[in-house]
């Protein structure tokens, strides 16, 4: 950004200051910010890493404010520019405008969600609505949308290559989508709404997080933890004694419903209390979540009827591979008939081995996951305690995962100690191609701490872009419990193949050779983005990779065969419960997001049940994955109305995978294949070409009931 630019962007806020209540420190800081913020200037570290030795919390909201000034200034340059449209004039200016703001917003909210403190948060809060009407400044610009229609309607006639069609076609999308066509009264209703919803939804997130610290279980006697490894009772200790409960256990609740450690504990009043902390979380409370998401659904289907749909989620689907709610409840009702079957014979297993074991009650949800461990046990006769032992962390990753990447794609991943991280536990990568020459830089942040959001996902620091000359700089996040100092890290299958997901999202950002960033890596469809990612968990169980990684930490020696056929036959086990708790959390976040305009308030809990029994998924003993006030895919995250993604995307991996394996399976041909037509277009192409350009057609159920054993 050129400093004339930036200096602008000073005296606008300035000036702005002068107007308001704004303190002199806040107009002194500003001033002092040009000389010593170091978001200012792109970073001198390789492909712009972040340089995490310079970066302090307060650079945050002096650059995000000024970042804002500087890229208005730029759209309103383009948008009265007095020359006819063209597409370097328009479209190529407003890609790239902004590198202030993107350089700063890419850092700011990658380290809220992974390494928070109460400074981010407050930054967080304060800055949501100024950047949704930021958003809105630009997106309800009447002036610069005149100039993209103008080109939209004659891209034919303009000469442009496919991308830059493509680009001008999406654009044009963004803008009507945004509310671009609607009167001057309708945009000011938009930019209430808009401002509103981000408000909330950083609340949520906020909340979210602080409810998972507040509903941490702590146990007294080490007698209260039978079942789990005596590694598991180390940790929770450890986590006690950090929280302030020295002598004390301290269980913590993930965000999900389900809890992993239930499949471990034997004490089924700790299983029940687990239990309720996770699913009657954000019900009540200060930090109650209820209110957030009923407000939420009204705000995003009053949006969705000024924009002319009839509903949000037909709002959010139109764009979406799978075009229409409508299609999306055809997909799941097509299946829910045989995965309740399947569940409920699960179910029946389960109840059996319970009065088996001298268990006087009937199956609740927390009982669920112990029982049906006992079940695998008895009917795969697999331990596992005794598989634990071969899969410690550090070789899965770089035996696993990384050797996956070069047997198919031929990169190679080695690491980068002298890149400064944001935390101890962040190893940092640098990744180069079969030729030797460098593509990206790849950060590792695998291991749960305070401060981190649940889940698992991939983000970046700096997008690909051709046009910008900017190389990926990408992030993994996971929470995997670490091992305390000294012992060895294990992971489970489920965080193995999870590994493996989220660097089928990495590398569709590092091997992204898009022109434009707007259309790189993984800005695709959200029910095709998962596609990439769910394709590479099943490379997790491929015999030559698993002889790779699944060796003894201590002794070397490969999981004995009998040991692994017995895992990977178990993993067809309590599908049904697995896709019915997911399809019901999908159809819940359906539900919510096709109420109309003008719809009350809703009771939270009473919604949930009357939307489980409308669509015949609720069994009482299989909740949904997530249920509403923790349902961060649906609320504060961009999944509203898109949970059904996953199955979606299943649906193209599993059939790509089938072919793969057609075409032999583990090699470099078809591999290189994949990389090329899916990973390397990014958004550059529609989605279904994309894939039928790699599967040579469009694809079909068949592969995905096999995958899940519902078949």
């Amino acid at each position: 950004m050129h400093k004339s630019l930036i200096a602008a962007a000073i005296a606008a806020t300035l000036t702005l200051s002068a107007c308001s209540s704004t303190t002199p420190t806040q107009d002194t800081d500003l001033v002092m910010v040009q000389a010593q913020n170091p978001f200012l200037q792109a970073s001198t570290l390789q492909y712009q890493a972040p340089d995490f030795t310079k970066i302090k919390d307060e650079h945050f909201q002096p650059a995000l404010t000024l970042g804002m000034q500087a890229q208005y200034q730029q759209i309103l340059d383009i948008a009265n520019n007095p020359q006819a449209p063209t597409f370097t004039n328009t479209i190529v200016a407003m890609e790239k405008s902004g590198e202030l703001l993107t350089r700063t917003s890419k850092v700011f909210y990658n380290l809220a969600g992974t390494d928070s403190n109460p400074t981010l948060r407050k930054i967080q809060s304060e800055m949501a609505p100024k950047m949704a009407a930021h958003s809105d400044n630009i997106n309800l610009n009447p002036a610069l949308f005149k100039r993209i229609e103008t080109l939209y309607n004659q891209r034919a006639d303009l000469g442009l290559s496919a991308e830059e069609t493509r680009l001008v076609e999406v654009y044009y999308k963004r803008f009507v989508r945004a509310g671009a066509k609607l009167t001057e009264a309708e945009k000011q209703k938009i930019r209430v709404l808009n401002e509103e919803q981000s408000t909330l939804t950083n609340e949520f997130a906020q909340r979210l997080m602080r409810l998972t610290k507040e509903i941490a279980i702590v146990v007294d006697s080490k007698e209260q933890l039978a079942g789990l490894s005596e590694s598991a009772i180390n940790a929770a200790a450890a986590d006690a004694a950090a929280n302030g409960h020295a002598g004390k256990y301290q269980l913590n609740i993930t965000n999900t419903t389900r809890q992993p450690v239930l499949t471990q504990l034997e004490n089924r009043e700790l299983r029940q209390q687990i239990w309720q902390a996770s699913a009657e979380r954000g019900l009540k409370g200060a930090n109650e979540t209820a209110s957030l998401v009923a407000r939420l659904a009204q705000l995003r289907a009053e949006r969705a009827e000024l924009l002319g749909y009839k509903n949000w989620a037909e709002y959010r689907l139109e764009p979406q591979m799978a075009k229409t709610p409508e299609a999306v409840y055809k997909m799941f009702g097509s299946m829910v008939p045989a995965v309740v079957k399947n569940t409920e014979k699960e179910a029946a297993d389960i109840q059996a081995m319970i009065n088996k074991t001298g268990g006087d009650f009937e199956l609740a949800p927390w009982d669920w996951a112990y029982y049906a461990e006992l079940v695998r046990q008895e009917k795969y006769d697999l331990d596992e305690s005794a598989i634990t032992p071969y899969f410690e962390f550090d070789r899965v990753l770089e035996d696993g995962v990384f050797f996956t990447l070069k047997e198919l794609y031929g990169v190679t991943l080695k690491p980068r100690p002298d890149l400064p991280v944001y935390h101890e536990d962040v190893k940092a990568y640098e990744m180069f191609d079969e030729d030797g020459s460098s593509m990206a830089i790849f950060y590792a942040d695998y291991f749960s701490r305070e401060g981190k959001r649940g889940g698992a996902w991939m983000s970046s620091f700096v997008a690909q872009s051709e046009l910008l000359h900017n190389k990926p700089v990408v992030i993994n996040v996971m929470n995997i419990k670490k091992a305390p100092a000294g012992e060895p890290t294990f992971v489970s299958y489920d965080e193995v193949t999870t590994m493996f997901h989220e660097m089928g999202h990495g590398t569709h950002g590092m091997f992204s050779k898009a022109v434009y960033p707007t259309l790189s890596g993984t800005s695709v469809s959200r029910d095709f983005v998962e596609f990439p990612s769910t394709f590479e968990e099943d490379w997790a169980a491929h015999p030559k990779v698993l002889a790779n990684y699944a060796k003894h930490y201590e002794t070397d020696e490969p999981i004995p065969q009998e040991l692994l056929s017995k895992l990977l036959k178990s993993r067809s086990f309590n599908q049904g419960f697995d896709t019915l708790e997911y399809m019901s959390a999908a159809l819940l976040d359906l539900e919510w997001h096709t109420l109309q305009a003008g719809s009350p308030l809703q009771d939270v809990a009473s919604f949930e049940a009357a939307a489980l029994k409308k669509h015949g998924v609720d069994l009482p003993a299989v909740p949904p994955r997530y249920k509403s006030t923790y349902f961060a895919h649906a609320f504060p995250g961009g999944y509203s109305a898109s949970y059904y993604a996953y199955m979606w995307s299943e649906i193209l991996a599993a059939d790509a995978f089938a072919y793969v394996q057609t075409q032999g399976g583990l090699n470099r041909e078809i591999g290189m294949k994949f990389r090329k037509t899916i990973r390397e277009v990014g958004n550059t192409v529609p989605p279904m070409e994309a894939y039928k350009a790699f599967r040579g057609q469009e694809p079909t159920t068949e592969a995905l009931l096999e995958r899940r054993g519902l078949n």
